[in-house]
This record gives C-alpha cells, structure tokens and sequence, in this order.
C-alpha cells in the first residue's frame, strides 16, 4: 500500500501551489508575534506615587509629603504612601518648616487616598494607569497577562481536537477573527473585570490558530519544504510580528493605540479564505476522498503537471465510519502513553523558559523597547540554526543539545558578579537563543512522531503544558527582588531533567509522517529495539 507522499510525489516539493501555501501561512503568523509581544508593554508598571490634591501648603512641605523609602538597597519615594495630609496641612498652616520644625520621619503615614500620578517618560499610559492596578491591587497585574494565557491554554486544547474533527482550515480562520474582534473590543472595556474577560477570550484565539497554521503547512508541504516550514518559516512571520512591537510601542506608547495597531493587520488574513486550502492529508483521513482529489488536481494544475487518472489507487484510505481518536488516546494508546509525558514535560519547560525570558526583556535594561527588541532579535539566529539542524542532524540529540545550552545558560548567571550586568544579560540571551531553538525543534519533533489522524489534538495537548508554565512565569519573575536568581534555578533545574528523558523518545528523522497509530507504531517499535540492542 503507498502512503500519502508517494501517492502525491508528482506535484513536486517546491511548485506554485506550495510557493502560495508557505508565503499565506508563513504570513499569518506575524499577528501571533504581535499579539504576543505587546503583552510586555501594555502590563508594564510606570513609576508612580500618590496624587497629592490642590490643597494650600508650602513649596517646602510639597517636597517632603511623600515618604522616602529603601528598595533593594536604594531610597526611592514611595509609591503607594503618603505622610497624612491633614497633620501636613496643619504644621503648614502654622509656619513649621520640615526638618526644622519637624521630624518628617516621625509623622503619620496614609495610603493614596485621593489615587496615583504615573510617570509618562516612558509610557503614556498602560493598563496599569488605566485601571490602577498598583499597591493594594497590584496583584492585578501580573494576573493580567496569566488571564491572557490561560485564554491560549484553553484555545490550544479545544482548538487541537477541534481542527482534528472539523478541519485545519476552519479552525484556523475562526479563531484568527476570535483573536482580531475580542482585541479590538477590550480597549473599551470600562473596568479590569471586563478588560480581564476580552483578554481571556482573545488569548483563546493567539495560540489555537497558530498551531493551526503549523499543522496545515505541516501537511500540505513535504519534503525539505516542509522542514523549511516548521522550524524556518512559521517562526519568521512569529518573529516579524515580534520585532515590529517595540518599535511600534515606542511611537504610540499608549496601550490602547498598541493594541489596535497590532490587531487590526489581522483582518486581512480573514480574506485568505479563498486562497489557503484544506489539507489533503486531513480529509483523506477522514475518507473525503473526493475533496482532497480536488485540492490536488487544482495543485498539479498550479504546479503544471499532470495529475494521474486514478490519484488514489493503492492507497489504503480511512473508511468514514471509523473511530476518531480522541484525547485521552495519546495516554491510553500504549504505543503513545510513554511518549506523551515525555513531550508535555519537555513543551512545559522549554517553552516556560522561552516565555518566560520574553515576558522579562523589559526588565533587562532602562530602555525597554531596546532590551526587548535585542530579546527578540536573539530569536533569529536560533531559527536558522534549527532550520539548518534538522535538514542534517538527528531530532533527538539536537534537542537535547539545546536544552542544556539553556538551562547551563541560566545556571552560570548567578555566578555573575554585580558589576558585570553586561555579561549576566548576555548569559540570559544566551539562554534565550537555546530555549529558543529546542521550541522551535518541538514543533516539527512533535509533528512528526504523531500520525495524521490525531496530530493536531497531539500539538494542542503538548502546548496546554506551556501555558500554564507561562501563567505562573509573570509571578514567577515577580519574586526577583527577593529571590533574584530563583526563576533560573528552577527552570535550569527543569531543563537538565529534560534533557535526560528526552533520549527515551524515538527518532523521527529521515522518516515519513506516519498516518496512522499503526504507522506510528512501527516508529516506536524501531526505536524500542534499538534500545534493547544497546543495552
């Protein structure tokens, strides 16, 4: 019996069909950078301190109304006290002069009644000044960006076995126009709460068409094209929509303005519609033959080539009645239940760490579109390098290599001197460049070890586990000026475990997608009696 590729090796790997294909779905991908990105912006925190109302007090008592306190090792005004305004109105209105007069020190301090001024050297406004969300809710806002990603949690595992029921394509439009419209509306959310609702909602779309996309291209391209697609390409238009955040923060600097402008772009996708076809491979699986003969006659006419009479003879395809695999399949399966937790552990940390790194590049520096646009940029190198990897080199010891290189990275940062920032945020980038390039291995890895018929359901499961690593990642980073140097060790921890299980995987490279569970099957049992003549 031939499988998919050998049925469908006469359209080539590189024709007009798969030219249009990879420049649509690569292109798509530059919303979920935007989208992604932006988070770093509109949650971060401007300096403030309390609003200090129109009241009658001298030059010299407005200079010391506000306490001085010490943060980590510095003194700074306060930012959510004041010494209380009726006691300064009174030494004011007797000629008392502080520090003369008065022990300053001594007085009564109040909480920010009359509310907050924030800093615009910056920022001109985020949804930290929008909402407030500073001293006694200030856990506000790390939970603001954990609301988002929890919204990518669910989107990533409804969406997966959704597009493995209903279709790649449908799935992939639909949650695209979830993401765009639910964006457009929260800027004129009229409260946190419903700020947090939209946000949750439009975080559901961010990751479920990206995925999407990734399995579509995945199926329709073959060959080094498709290689070229999932490590290269998917990850260029990521790392586009990326790039272009910070520098489009830095001329708007209002979040409101952020968002439009990295939602709006979306909508154009929603034409391609007409342009991006259904994958083959899926509705074979399905038993739709005759849809998936049309999408593929239509390619050979693109590609000018002749398509065979007979496109599908000798392939063994799935019959329409058949059970769909589901969920709780990839445990179940006994030919899947010791790979899966593998794959959710090692999408859990590498891709924690990777968000993680990102959600933090503001903090890196003082300028913090410079430090997150070098953050990004870092990326590019990593994809190439994955691209070149996986066209030569096994997928098992690659990506066990770059897991080390992370979590090593991180580790030696807290060997790092104070006086050399420097060299601890390039040990970070580092860091970055390695987590960077084993995400970026997981996606074709976990692509090709998985069969057609339950693949998507597969990627969106794995991409649940980093999600809610990346909801914990903003309080994770919060307990730096405490506990500098915990989130490092802890995911350098991770890291070094991960890249011990990973040589329990099985070797997908040179091999073809498998079809079937039977298919895959015979990849794991390879791999089983490899290790058997090992040991």
């Amino acid at each position: 019996m031939k499988d998919f590729e050998e049925v469908t090796a006469f359209l080539g790997d590189w024709g007009c069909f798969q030219k249009v294909v990879l420049f649509l779905l690569l292109s798509s991908t530059i919303p979920n950078g935007l989208g992604f990105v932006s988070v770093v912006f509109i949650s971060a925190v401007p300096k403030h301190q309390c609003k200090i109302p129109e009241v009658n007090l001298t030059q010299n008592w407005l200079s010391v109304i506000i306490p001085v306190k010490v943060v980590n090792g510095k003194q700074e005004l306060s930012s959510c006290s004041r010494y209380n305004l009726d006691v300064i109105r009174n030494l004011s209105a007797e000629g008392l002069l502080p520090g003369i007069d008065v022990n300053v020190t001594d007085l009564e301090e109040e909480s920010c009644l009359d509310g907050w001024i924030y800093s615009k050297e910056i920022y001109q406004s985020t949804i930290v000044s929008e909402f407030d969300l500073v001293c006694d809710d200030e856990w506000k806002q790390p939970l603001s960006p954990t609301v988002y990603f929890l919204g990518v949690l669910m989107g990533s595992f409804f969406a997966g076995q959704l597009a493995d029921r209903y279709g790649r394509k449908p799935v992939f439009f639909t949650t695209m126009a979830v993401q765009t419209v639910f964006t457009v509306v929260l800027i004129f959310s009229p409260s946190w709460i419903v700020f947090a609702i939209m946000f949750f909602i439009s975080g559901m779309g961010q990751m479920a068409n990206y995925v999407a996309a990734f399995v579509l291209g995945t199926e329709i391209l073959s060959g080094k094209i498709r290689i070229l697609f999932s490590t290269l390409g998917v990850a260029l238009g990521y790392t586009i929509g990326s790039l272009l955040v910070p520098l489009i923060a830095y001329f708007l600097r209002d979040w409101k303005k952020v968002f439009l402008a990295t939602s709006l772009p979306a909508l154009i996708y929603i034409l391609l519609w007409w342009f991006i076809p259904e994958s083959p491979r899926w509705l074979v699986s399905q038993g739709r033959l005759e849809e998936a003969e049309a999408i593929i006659r239509k390619a050979a006419k693109m590609n000018k080539v002749e398509a065979p009479e007979d496109i599908f003879a000798g392939y063994n395809a799935k019959s329409k009645g058949e059970a769909q695999p589901n969920a709780l399949d990839l445990i179940l399966n006994k030919k899947m239940r010791p790979i899966t937790p593998i794959l959710c552990l090692l999408w859990f940390t590498v891709l924690t760490a990777y968000y993680g790194l990102t959600l933090n590049s503001g903090n890196l520096t003082a300028d913090p579109y410079l430090s997150t646009f070098i953050s990004v940029a870092v990326e590019l190198p990593a994809y190439v390098c994955v691209w070149l990897v996986t066209q030569k080199l096994p997928r098992r010891p690659s990506l066990i290599c770059m897991i080390l290189l992370g979590g090593l990275s991180l580790f030696f940062t807290q060997l790092v001197p104070e006086t050399l920032p420097e060299l601890a945020i390039a040990l970070e980038m580092l860091g970055k460049y390695g987590f960077t390039s084993g995400a970026t291995l997981l996606f074709p890895y976990t692509a090709e070890i998985y069969p057609t018929v339950i693949r998507s359901t597969a990627a969106g499961t794995c991409s649940i586990f980093p999600r809610i690593g990346t909801c914990i990642a903003p309080f994770l980073f919060q307990t730096r000026p405490n506990l500098k140097y915990l989130p490092h060790v802890l995911l350098g921890t991770l890291s070094l475990v991960c890249a011990f299980i990973t040589v329990f995987l099985p070797e997908t490279f040179g091999k073809p997608l498998p079809e079937t569970i039977e298919d895959m099957s015979k990849n794991v049992n390879q791999y089983s009696l490899t290790l058997t003549v090992c040991h």
